[in-house]
């Protein structure tokens, strides 16, 4: 009898963790960053090998054909977490009752464009977003931010929804982080996994500070600073930042088109974080809202610190030692968000 009884429990179990779906909202659904993330979302790689999920595809009026035809391959992927895929160009479709928004979508900079130009038109993309995730989306909606430019279109989004915590909103900076990452590992020759704690402090722009002051480096079992495992000081000061700096434009003169497979890989490791926290002893890179920041930073940006997270909240790591070189470097990238935030706060008020 006890024996029946457990096994109809666990079925009750397996039927209501089944009726559960979260629901995911992915913006520029038709691009080709979403073109490489949505299946790892739909697989179960960022929520969760038993997360049901429903998939909201959000695109401008003239994508739907091309979303219509992301959707067909989506089913044909035959993915069993894959509860529903729902193609719109709607806002109000989009946003309700979402648990995670991930806004890929933006107007990127065409030849000619002026910065104040760009910032303009994001301005009124991610202030519609916002809105619509005021009014329509759960208020404990995780909200990330990739659409450049992705701090100061984050800081637009959150100030544009109020009623959800400023906490929930972050801008992705990992794809800087991985990259960072990556290039010590080589230089170290060793895999990626075998690096932690490098921080991109800052924008996700050319004057981010790519920091490994206080990272570690595992070589043959022995855990290391980076400094001394990399062993050139010029190198760390010099080229390593410059082509974390710069890999995003040596990407495209590479390929013709922006990173992608990268980039969705970068989007699917913030997004599990959040879901399920950051390993111990470790911290990440993310572009939150910095107030209350032990680092001397504007408060009222969206700043990429290391980061900390545990049950879905994120916590700055504070308090580590800045010489003089990373203090410039910080601050110089801060100057930059600053005239970003003003001139978008300005398109804003209009």
């Amino acid at each position: 009898m006890l024996t029946m009884l457990t096994s109809m429990y666990l079925m009750v179990q397996a039927v209501s963790s089944q009726a559960k779906p979260i629901r995911v909202v992915v913006t520029g659904a038709a691009g080709q960053i979403a073109y490489s993330l949505l299946y790892s979302i739909a697989k179960g790689d960022v929520f969760g090998k038993d997360q049901p999920i429903i998939l909201v595809l959000l695109d401008i009026p003239p994508m739907l054909p091309v979303l219509d035809g992301v959707v067909m391959e989506l089913q044909d992927c035959a993915l069993p977490l894959l509860m529903e895929v729902i193609p719109t160009d709607k806002v109000e479709v989009g946003f309700k009752d979402i648990d995670a928004a991930i806004l890929v979508g933006s107007m990127p900079r065409k030849e000619g464009m002026e910065r104040k130009d760009l910032l303009k038109a994001n301005v009124a993309i991610f202030k519609t977003q916002g809105a619509a995730l005021d009014k329509f989306a759960k208020k404990t909606v995780k909200v990330v931010v990739v659409g450049n430019p992705a701090n100061t279109n984050c800081l637009i989004a959150s100030k544009s929804a109020p009623s959800i915590p400023k906490e929930n909103f972050s801008c992705l900076t990992r794809l800087d982080h991985n990259r960072a990452s990556s290039q010590v590992a080589m230089r170290c020759g060793v895999s990626a996994d075998k690096v932690k704690n490098v921080i991109i402090w800052g924008n996700h722009s050319s004057t981010q500070y790519p920091d490994v002051h206080h990272a570690k480096v595992d070589v043959n079992g022995s855990e290391k600073a980076a400094y001394d495992a990399v062993k050139d000081e010029a190198w760390l000061r010099g080229d390593f930042i410059s082509t974390v700096q710069l890999r995003g434009a040596a990407v495209i003169k590479a390929r013709k088109l922006s990173s992608a497979m990268s980039a969705a890989k970068a989007i699917c490791d913030h997004v599990r974080d959040i879901w399920f926290g950051t390993k111990e002893g470790e911290f990440i890179s993310m572009g939150v809202y910095a107030a209350g920041n032990s680092y001397g930073i504007p408060e009222d940006l969206i700043y990429s610190f290391p980061i900390e997270i545990k049950n879905k909240t994120w916590k700055m790591v504070g308090g580590l030692p800045i010489n003089d070189f990373s203090r410039a470097k910080m601050d110089a990238t801060a100057a930059e968000l600053v005239e970003e935030r003003d001139t978008a706060m300005d398109f804003l008020s209009q």
